[in-house]
This record gives structure tokens, C-alpha cells and sequence, in this order.
């Protein structure tokens, strides 16, 4: 990959790391529908402003507005349902660490996806190391004990397998404009949430400023912004690729704790983030062919050994 699409990973593993903490905010006053069908509409709405604004238009064929549609209610709108659900029972550290099952779920569901991108070894290697680094950044967390329960989980596990599935699904749309894929998608999303957060918690009531705040930041940068990223890089970069952002965002919230919050950071939590850092590098190819020497440097590839065989160095004298 080049070295902007890293930064744009980067950039959205910071955005999605800020929503666990945005959540948490929002369930001070709200409940966990009602902050789904709010975040489904402040996104929907930002999609379409910066739809309109680049003159994109939607495609003609109603059956793929219908199966774009589907894409955001049963890929979007069901994991922005569940994380609040799962975060009033377990702690936003706990569901950033679950989170991290994503990458390598991803993998999983591409390398048996029809069509999908089968798995490398040097991949799957990032990956394994990267989850690593991921067990060692959670470590102080788990050391002191899950404060939840089991089914809440179960239950972010299988927002992350939706996520996954979701990611693949995507590449069957990489010739309609990213704006026009996620201003339907994102407007299905909010079609199924509000109706089912007046439903079943009727019309919320906000007090406070930092509510409204955090409801419509929660929107606009870690859903609409991220899904716009989103839909122009996987088909630039491949799913697999697009989703090791899953391992910046646990660094990103450790990192917003110790600046925000007066959080320690320990010892296996900075070398979490140092193997989570050398995963990425697997991940992206380029350190595997130098550490076994083939990779060209300078336009001359290294030798894969570095002493002479006998008798090569009088040859070499004779020429």
C-alpha cells in the first residue's frame, strides 16, 4: 500500500476508536436504540449534503437502490443497534479489544467469500501477530476481569462477523460512486432505526449540551466521514487491508484515556502497541521480503547470502 492510504487507515482507526467513548457519553441520558436511530439519521443527512455537493447521481436500476437499501438495515443498522446495547454492559476498553477479532474475521469470511482475496502467508502471519500485540494491549483489562456478561460478548462478536460480511458485500458495488453507496446505505440504516427506537423507547428526552454534542459528532466523523473513506478505499486497497484499521482504534482509546481521563498506560500495553505496530508492517508486505533478503533495494535486490561459495572468488579473479 502507499504511504497515504496508511495515513487514511490510520485516520479512520482514530475516528472509530473516538466512538467508544462518544457512546458512552450518549448513555448517560439515552438508550441504546434511540442513540443508533440518531446517529443513523445525523450520518444519513451528512452523506447527502456531500452527495448533492459533488453532483453525483444515484443509479437507475431500483433492484440495486433496494439491495443498497438492504446493505445499510441488516450490515449497519444492526451493529449501530448493538454496540450501545453491548456497552451498557460491558466497558468501552473491553469492546474495543473484541473489536479486534475484526481483521482477522475479515480474512476469514474473504478467503471463502466468492470472489473474495484469498489469504497470503505473509497476511495471515501480520494478522496472527498483529492479534498478538492486540492480546497484549488488552492484558491489563483482562487481568481485572470482565465487567459484564457473556451473552453481551457473544453479542459483540457477532456485530464484528456482520462488519466482516458487510466489508465483502461491499465489493460487489465498486462501480457506483463511494458518495452514492453510502448516502443509501447509511439512509436504509436510519429507515429501520427510527422507527424502531419511537417504538419500543418512544421520543427522547436530551438536557444536556454534551448529549447533543456527542450524538452528532458520533454522526458525522466516525459514521459518515468513515463510511465515505470507507467506500473509496476498498477498492483501491482490498478489504483485508482496509480493516487492520480495527488495530489502531484500541491504541487510539488508550491513548485519549491517558491525555482525557488521567489512565496509567503499563508496560504490556506499549508493547502491545509496538507488536500491533510490527503486524501492520507484515500486513503491508514490504518488511518480509527484507528480513529474508529479496526484497530490491535501490533498484538492486539483496543477496540471499551474504558469504561467497568456495572457488567464486578466484573465478571472480580470473574474469
Amino acid at each position: 500500500m502507499r504511504l497515504r492510504d496508511w495515513f487514511t487507515i490510520i485516520l479512520v482507526g482514530a475516528l472509530f476508536g473516538s466512538s467508544f467513548s462518544l457512546i458512552v457519553v450518549t448513555l448517560h441520558e439515552l438508550a441504546p436504540l434511540t442513540i443508533a436511530a440518531g446517529r443513523a439519521v445525523v450520518a444519513a443527512i451528512t452523506c447527502w449534503a456531500i452527495f448533492l455537493a459533488t453532483g453525483h447521481k444515484l443509479p437507475d436500476d431500483p433492484v440495486l437502490i433496494g439491495k443498497l437499501i438492504l446493505l445499510g438495515l441488516l450490515t449497519y443498522a444492526l451493529p449501530f443497534i448493538l454496540m450501545p446495547i453491548t456497552q451498557s454492559h460491558l466497558s468501552s476498553s473491553m469492546i474495543a479489544i473484541l473489536n479486534l477479532l475484526l481483521p482477522l474475521l475479515t480474512v476469514v469470511v474473504s478467503h471463502y467469500w466468492p470472489s473474495g482475496e484469498r489469504a497470503t502467508p505473509a497476511k495471515a502471519i501480520g494478522v496472527a501477530v498483529g492479534l498478538a500485540g492486540a492480546l497484549l494491549l488488552s492484558a491489563p483489562t483482562l487481568r481485572a476481569g470482565v465487567d459484564g456478561q457473556i451473552w453481551a460478548i457473544g453479542i459483540s462478536i457477532g456485530s464484528s462477523v456482520i462488519w466482516a460480511i458487510a466489508f465483502n458485500i461491499t465489493r460487489d458495488f465498486r462501480n457506483i460512486p463511494p458518495s452514492a453507496i453510502a448516502t443509501v446505505a447509511l439512509t436504509g440504516a436510519a429507515l429501520f432505526c427510527v422507527p424502531a427506537a419511537l417504538l419500543v423507547e418512544g421520543i427522547p428526552t436530551v438536557r444536556y449540551t454534551q448529549t447533543w454534542i456527542a450524538w452528532i459528532v458520533l454522526g458525522v466523523f466516525p459514521t459518515a466521514l468513515n463510511f465515505q473513506i470507507m467506500y473509496f478505499m476498498i477498492p483501491r486497497i482490498g478489504t483485508t487491508n482496509f480493516v487492520i484499521n480495527a488495530y489502531i482504534s484500541p491504541v487510539v482509546a488508550i491513548l485519549i484515556g491517558t491525555q482525557l481521563l488521567d489512565e496509567r498506560v503499563e508496560w504490556l500495553q506499549l508493547a502491545g502497541m509496538a507488536v500491533i505496530f510490527l503486524g501492520l508492517l507484515l500486513i503491508d508486505g514490504r518488511i518480509l521480503p527484507l528480513l529474508v533478503g529479496t526484497a530490491p533495494i535501490g533498484g538492486l535486490r539483496l543477496p540471499r547470502r551474504l558469504t561467497p561459495r568456495p572457488g567464486e572468488i578466484d573465478r571472480g579473479a580470473k574474469r
